[in-house]
């Protein structure tokens, strides 16, 4: 069975769940995975819980304060991982880009295999893109300061953000508009952040917030959004990867 640690947000982890489903729908009930939704929608705001410099993970606990919230994360994070191993699920995922600052710490911690969307992302991209190839990443402020992507994309893509002000008025604005419920408003607010890495000539964008595909693709068929040749999307992405893990 897969295991999915979601709330993170709550509409991210049943985009995932959705996505799940219909890319292995069958004719019968029996048919279908089986999966385990653990919407733990109370783990502490992971962005607001990071304390570090951009591109420096070594010194993610510069200060006791955010040593405090990063711990908080990680034992939250540890308690819905728990339950899911105790639900007899036989690995995990987490529909959540930010959440995967804490990935290191929790495959220690849990003796259950999680896969790593970020990992799963930059394999699809070797995939379709040719080296040193620009690639347009938005996402939340957290993933930007914690490079959970830049670890994997660093060394063989130049990966270009938005600017300071796309990034407050429009990708920040749009994920919090699809929390909200406002899905229509966010696609529409998302949009120029997303001209600006077109205009930067990137060949692939990575929707690096699992907020994000909800608002790109809203009110599309899921036939364009698999067919989608400019966005990467991790939800889908990751959806794929644990559907051969299940298979396996």
């Amino acid at each position: 069975m897969i295991g999915i640690l979601g709330g993170m947000g709550t509409q991210a982890g049943l985009d995932f769940c959705n996505k799940l489903a219909i890319l292995n729908r069958g004719k019968i009930d029996q048919e279908y995975p089986l999966f385990l939704l653990y919407n733990k929608s109370d783990i502490p705001g992971r962005p607001e819980s990071i304390g570090v410099q951009t591109g420096n993970m070594s010194n993610r606990l510069n200060n006791k304060k955010s040593e405090k919230k990063y711990l908080l994360v990680l034992k939250s994070l540890l308690k819905g991982c728990e339950v899911l191993k105790k639900s007899d699920c036989k690995f995990i995922v987490i529909p959540c880009n930010t959440a995967h600052y804490w990935y290191n710490d929790l495959k220690k911690k849990i003796n259950l295999p999680i896969i790593n969307m970020p990992e799963e992302v930059f394999k699809v991209t070797k995939n379709s893109c040719k080296k040193n190839s620009s690639i347009g990443l938005l996402c939340t402020e957290g993933t930007l300061k914690t490079d959970v992507y830049g670890k994997f994309f660093d060394k063989t893509y130049k990966l270009i953000y938005p600017t300071k002000i796309f990034q407050k008025n429009n990708v920040n604005k749009a994920i919090k508009l699809v929390k909200m419920g406002r899905v229509k408003s966010a696609s529409k607010v998302i949009r120029p952040a997303i001209n600006y890495l077109i205009k930067k000539r990137c060949k692939k964008i990575i929707l690096g917030c699992t907020e994000l595909p909800i608002a790109i693709f809203a009110f599309k068929s899921f036939k364009k959004i698999k067919s989608s040749k400019i966005f990467l999307d991790p939800n889908l992405i990751l959806a794929n990867a644990a559907m051969r893990k299940y298979r396996k």
